[in-house]
């Protein structure tokens, strides 16, 4: 080859080689670009797996106790009335700041208060159990928790009456007894006793035969058992349950505007008449029940105005009851007598005409003829050795009679109203005198139908 040619020859190879070399270079950088990528990519990755295993030590999170409403008061006088103001609302548990004096003992201070609205005052008495309190000093006072314990609920706490008289105890007591409740609960600065009361209690029945169907058994408390100012609870127990009372109420009040319906005569002593007259005719006397009564003493419904009038079955009580129920729902003035017998506890009526007072009997009545107890004197029933207490009962000195308001011939009419039929040899009328005589002889005229000093 000529030396020219390989001149020429190697410029060519150079050339393309200078050509070359740049597109050469460029693709090894992009190559070397992605081979970094890739190297940084992985590291990275790395280093995330590496953080997410890290591991740290646990710090537990302090206690923080939850906020109690505080409240903030000056003195021990404050805090009695907060004491107060809790037991009324049956509040459990409070937290105080109390700002107390210098010097001051806060613990004995405040558990005297407490403990004196728990044994003296009337409402801490009655409701609580137990007050607690724990003084806590903080700086420049004292942080106080007061926990109280209840024997006694909402209800009852609430329905504390308070009175300031005589009458309007009384009133309290009959509208519990109308509904046939089990308690009434009354707060009261009048000095009373648990015997007045329960006395309180027996005169509201005897005065209310309309309403109140049967005397209950009385238990009462008093809260505290000293002092000016106190709580009494009366409570009240019936033979049957207060439901059954009530129905029982409901009978006896239509029972007696039905029976004093029934009554006839244009006088208030023809009304009188005619009232005995109809007791006598569809109520029959209980000799089993007043038995009862003498044997075992436990109240019983033949005692009372519903056993009269509703049940047709009563004693002595019984009918007295009932008859002041007619004459209250008739504006009649009359009222019950609790007294004796011929020495055996007994009941009966006074009632007033035209200004003067007589006894009636409606149980003697029944067993002995309408003659025998009707319109009587203090000497007349004295005679008949009826006792009674005179220095605190009317006077019963009229001069009405039974004759006076019918004729003597009509008595035994007036007594038997729908007489059987009379042979004419008068056979039933012989038979039913010696059955009257029979039984004169097993109850000689004891309207109670036993002997004993506890008949009713």
């Amino acid at each position: 080859m000529r030396k020219s040619d390989v001149t020429a020859a190697t410029c060519l190879s150079t050339r393309r080689r200078r050509a070359i070399c740049p597109k050469y270079f460029a693709g090894a950088g992009f190559v070397a670009m992605v081979f970094f990528a890739v190297i940084l990519f992985a590291g990275c990755a790395k280093l995330l797996e590496t953080s997410n295993e890290s591991i740290r030590e646990h710090q537990a999170t302090p206690y923080v106790r939850e906020p109690v409403e505080q409240i903030i008061i000056a003195d021990a006088y404050e805090f009695r009335a907060l004491l107060l103001e809790m037991i009324t609302e049956h509040e459990t548990s409070v937290q105080v700041l109390y700002h107390h004096n210098e010097g001051e003992d806060v613990q004995a201070t405040l558990l005297r208060i407490s403990e004196e609205i728990k044994t003296v005052h009337p409402v801490g008495a009655f409701a609580v159990t137990e007050i607690s309190v724990n003084a806590s000093r903080i700086v420049t006072h004292f942080e106080v928790d007061v926990e109280i314990e209840y024997k006694r609920t909402k209800e009852q706490i609430e329905s504390v009456i308070k009175v300031s008289t005589e009458r309007y105890f009384r009133t309290q007591l009959l509208n519990v007894m109308r509904e046939h409740g089990e308690e009434v609960i009354i707060q009261t600065n009048l000095q009373l006793t648990i015997d007045e009361i329960t006395e309180f209690v027996e005169e509201t029945y005897y005065q209310n035969p309309r309403y109140i169907v049967m005397l209950p058994i009385v238990t009462v408390e008093k809260f505290p058992e000293d002092g000016d100012d106190r709580i009494f609870e009366v409570r009240f127990v019936y033979i049957e349950s207060p439901d059954t009372m009530r129905r029982f109420g409901y009978d006896l009040s239509l029972y007696v505007r039905r029976n004093a319906g029934m009554a006839d005569g244009e006088t208030d002593s023809e009304i009188v008449l005619s009232l005995v007259s109809n007791l006598i005719n569809s109520t029959s006397f209980d000799e089993n029940a007043a038995r009862a009564i003498h044997m075992h003493g436990a109240p019983n419904i033949a005692a009372t105005a519903f056993g009269a009038l509703v049940r047709g079955n009563a004693v002595g009580e019984g009918f007295a009851m009932a008859f002041k129920a007619l004459c209250d729902e008739l504006g009649i003035d009359s009222r019950v007598v609790l007294g004796f017998f011929d020495g055996r506890v007994h009941a009966w009526n006074i009632v007033q005409l035209y200004g003067y007072f007589y006894h009636i009997d409606v149980a003697m009545s029944v067993l002995n003829g309408i003659e025998t107890a009707f319109l009587k004197t203090d000497a007349e029933f004295e005679e008949m050795l009826y006792t009674w207490d005179r220095e605190n009962t009317v006077a019963c000195e009229g001069e009405l009679t039974l004759e006076d308001i019918i004729g003597v011939e009509d008595i035994d009419e007036l007594e038997n109203p729908e007489n059987p039929e009379h042979t004419e040899d008068g056979e039933n009328a012989d038979s039913q005198e010696n059955n009257e005589d029979s039984e004169s002889s097993e109850n000689p005229g004891n309207p109670d139908g036993e002997s004993g000093e506890d008949s009713a």
